[in-house]
């Protein structure tokens, strides 16, 4: 990481989606006010007298889960957080990228520091050690429920601050104590509630919805802008982009997106070249695209609002207030939120690779393309141009239909019945990585596609927007003139969609545009 890049300050309880995002994409360096860490250390103080007491609290002088009711002696509560820790790494699986263990530091940060968790200030600062150093634990990305916090993996993070594991630095998986000798950092010793503060919460499960939404707001620039080429390249029409139509409707995503088709199309000498023709309506993936793409829009939104809250909250139990000097148990870390987020999210992945599939079928049909040649190849026959790469579209907007069905509506006991319903918001969320670059990948298909068909078009040109994507493209990939290993050419596409390039083209109604 840059270490002399310009810190952002964050404000727990009223960071943005665009400083997430950039935490996700660009590992955005940050800081916290002095507020902030006056509450830190406001509430670690208020643990200590909770401890002097003797009052009995969850998780500070107690077991925990089924085990609430045993009492720990003060001599023993060190011990208890420690053993706490290394008894729930417990997480199976490939491990969390480092994008998403970053935002899951940050995150953690955020709620740690609204001073209701009792953690140290010294808990607290190594976290963003970590994180500005580079370090990023290895997390699997399996064993968390969505319930009682994001417990498996968040216990693999806070095992990384007492010394524990193995982690990413420097472009190696090394155990953690290499990486901290090497930056100067030393592990810490648990606290009383500071093994539970740092494994209790939502972080995990939020990460990894948040970094669904900015992959899927990603995916939602490219297949609006490139749902717009295949208009031109089918020479379909803009009339069902007109504004009167959708403010009839008045659905806000909609109506943005009605705007946007509008934009794009504006100036094409293709669609001058067939303003007379007497074509009445194009099939509905070209002519239903606001009223789709448009509801996809309004679910990001609806999701980003949700995440955004989650991504502030406070998640942890018990919830430390320093004005009363209490310990409250409650269910901040049920992660059901985040779980009918994530969910939402999914079908609007789908839907949106759905929709490219069968604009993708029309471009390499001969009776519904308006004129191209089979397969957007000339000499079709002894070449198969697009045929294949429609089938491969096909096959993963299938594959994402069984990975839509929702995650929420499933619960599984655990911890002896005490915990008894889960949200198992941590695999609704992961899975739409996969179905992210299941997407994108068609998507990508779609665009090699509708940039192909368009130069069928020449001397007619698209519109001065869309001639610059198709340039963008053609920097990566050549046109398609006879048959030739194909695989590369999908993969260049769908990393162009996955950079970013096609967010910056319509940004201004994304929920993370705001950049």
């Amino acid at each position: 990481m840059n270490k002399a890049s310009k810190k952002t300050l964050l404000t727990p309880g009223d960071v943005s989606l665009s400083q997430l995002r950039s935490i996700y994409t660009q590992a955005q360096s940050f800081e916290l006010n002095h507020d902030n860490w006056q509450a830190i250390e406001e509430s670690a103080q208020a643990v200590r007298e909770i401890v002097a007491k003797g009052d009995a609290a969850y998780g500070i002088n107690t077991g925990f889960g089924l085990l609430a009711q045993t009492r720990v002696d003060d001599d023993q509560l060190a011990l208890l957080q420690r053993n706490l820790v290394l008894s729930h790494c417990t997480g199976v699986g490939d491990h969390l990228d480092e994008a998403i263990v970053r935002l899951i530091i940050c995150l953690k940060i955020i709620s740690l520091s609204q001073g209701h968790s009792g953690i140290s200030r010294g808990a607290v600062q190594l976290l963003m050690d970590f994180y500005h150093h580079g370090i990023t634990p290895c997390i699997p990305s399996k064993g968390s429920v969505g319930a009682s916090g994001d417990l498996a993996p968040l216990a693999h993070l806070a095992a990384a601050l007492i010394g524990v594991g193995d982690v990413r630095f420097e472009g190696k998986t090394v155990p953690v104590s290499e990486a901290m000798s090497k930056t100067g950092l030393s592990p810490i010793e648990l606290g009383p509630k500071e093994g539970l503060a740092l494994l209790n919460g939502t972080q995990c499960s939020t990460a990894l919805a948040l970094a669904g939404l900015f992959e899927a707001e990603n995916l939602f620039a490219a297949a609006t802008v490139i749902g717009a080429l295949s208009v031109d390249a089918m020479k379909g029409s803009t009339v069902p982009f007109d504004r009167r139509i959708h403010q009839l409707r008045g659905q806000p995503g909609q109506i943005a997106v009605a705007k946007k088709y509008l934009e794009f199309l504006s100036g094409s000498d293709i669609l001058a070249s067939h303003v007379n023709c007497d074509k009445v309506q194009d099939p509905y993936s070209l002519r239903c695209q606001p009223q789709v793409m448009g509801a996809c829009l309004d679910v990001l939104s609806n999701s980003a609002r949700t995440l955004q809250i989650e991504a502030n909250a406070v998640t942890d139990n018990p919830l430390i207030f320093v004005d009363s000097l209490e310990a409250l148990s409650g269910g901040n870390f049920h992660a059901e939120p985040v779980a009918f987020a994530a969910d939402n999210l999914a079908l609007a992945i789908a839907e949106m690779a759905s929709i490219s599939e069968r604009r993708i079928s029309l471009l390499v049909d001969p009776h519904m393309n308006g004129g191209l040649p089979a397969f957007l190849v000339e000499n079709s026959g002894l070449n198969s141009g697009f045929m294949i790469a429609q089938v491969t579209a096909a096959a993963l907007v299938s594959e994402n239909k069984s990975l839509a069905h929702p995650a929420s509506v499933d619960s599984i006991p655990t911890s002896a019945n005490q915990e008894d319903h889960v949200s198992m918001a941590t695999f609704a969320a992961r899975r739409l990585l996969d179905m992210s670059e299941n997407s994108r990948n068609v998507v990508a298909v779609e665009a090699l596609g509708a940039a192909q068909a368009v130069e069928f078009h020449l001397p007619y040109h698209t519109s001065l927007p869309l001639q610059q994507v198709v340039a963008k493209i053609r920097t990566l990939v050549p046109s398609y003139t006879e048959d030739r290993f194909f695989a590369p050419d999908i993969d260049a596409a769908q990393t162009l969609i996955q950079s970013g390039y096609f967010f910056g083209l319509v940004a201004d109604i994304l929920p993370s545009g705001d950049l």
